[in-house]
């Protein structure tokens, strides 16, 4: 089956990853703005930083029940509920900033807000994308879903640059407000097929607690998934250093705009990437893929940190970008074809505490 037939034939999953890719756009507009506002009326590496924890930990508390909802409750609901709440957050720091009350303190609260939105959606869209997708093409949609993210990274900082000094930050934040809209209306008239096999551990109806841990038994009990989901938690650790602390690196010695072009940059390794991982599907052993390109991620941090040079960053950073959308679109495709459908939600929510935490 061709690229071009993959994307005709699978109507629904194509037009809710179109709704997400705006609202995609919209929050990555949002995340520089406000990046850039924090560091600049702050000055502080640390109160940069404490704005993705923020964003990170309330979610990765909350992870293991949006899983078990998300295998309970429908999850077109499911994700609808969670884009329309991401929405709600980014239109209160909008009004806030709008009537000069924005906080540093309110950004972090309301990225915990959002964090636990973001998060009950991640399971309920991958465990939608399996129910939608044949099993071989699941690494394509995985490389579609990393295509998101590598647009927003391309447009989002230059545009935000642009439209910060036009309609300023809450204008920014205001149009975020609006693309999550536009996620929910075409959630809205967009099916999701709904479960018809129910395990035997769901028949027996567990508490909402004891069905959330099942995810983590479900992994210990097979040792390539345990193994796996290790090896991304002690990546992800290292690599965390790498995400958290490269824009008050670049912002030490070059402009915002210089910033933004690093950061388009890797856009443009995410979009390259991710376009390969949606037309060639990755490697057949896909565990090679994830392995190998992890090898090459560590090639571009260590060069990234040699010196300060705004050429010799933009193309690690290239490197690496190009890296991830076959490094997480092949681990994703093997979570897909190995997890049970009705457990998807726990699982997955259980690896992406473990391995995030």
């Amino acid at each position: 089956m061709s690229f071009l037939t993959f994307f005709s034939g699978m109507r629904s999953f194509v037009l809710i990853w179109g709704g997400q890719l705006v609202s995609v756009l919209g929050s990555s507009l949002t995340s520089f703005a406000l990046g850039v506002w924090v560091y600049q009326r702050t000055g502080s590496a640390t109160k940069f930083a404490l704005v993705t924890f923020f964003a990170t930990l309330p979610g990765i508390i909350i992870s293991p029940l949006a899983g078990a909802v998300a295998d309970r409750w429908d999850r077109r609901s499911m994700m609808i509920l969670c884009d329309f709440g991401s929405g709600l957050c980014m239109l209160a720091v909008a009004t806030l900033f709008y009537f000069n009350r924005l906080e540093i303190w309110h950004i972090y609260i309301i990225n915990g807000v959002k964090s636990i939105f973001i998060t009950s959606q991640g399971p309920a869209f991958a465990a939608a994308t399996t129910l939608l997708v044949p099993k071989r093409h699941l690494g394509r949609a995985s490389g579609m879903i990393q295509l998101n993210e590598a647009v927003g990274q391309i447009i989002a900082p230059l545009v935000a640059v642009a439209l910060v000094t036009t309609i300023h930050l809450w204008g920014v934040i205001f149009v975020d407000f609006l693309t999550f809209l536009v996620a929910v209306t075409v959630l809205l008239y967009t099916p999701i097929p709904r479960l018809t096999s129910i395990s035997s551990v769901e028949k027996r109806k567990p508490s909402l607690l004891r069905s959330a841990a099942y995810g983590w038994s479900y992994i210990t009990a097979r040792a390539g998934l345990l193994g796996l989901l290790i090896f991304f938690a002690a990546n992800n650790f290292l690599i965390g250093f790498v995400v958290v602390l490269s824009a008050p690196l670049m912002l030490s010695f070059a402009t915002p705009r210089a910033l933004a072009t690093v950061l388009s940059f890797g856009g443009l390794g995410t979009l390259v990437g991710s376009f390969l991982m949606s037309t060639w599907g990755g490697p057949k052993r896909r565990v090679n893929g994830v392995v190998g390109f992890y090898l090459l991620v560590g090639f571009c941090v260590v060069t990234m940190g040699s010196q300060p040079s705004v050429p010799l960053i933009i193309g690690a950073v290239f490197l690496l970008s190009f890296s991830l959308p076959i490094i997480i679109g092949a681990s994703q495709a093997i979570w897909q074809s190995k997890v049970a459908l009705d457990v998807q939600g726990r699982v997955f929510a259980v690896r992406r505490m473990i391995a995030w935490s």
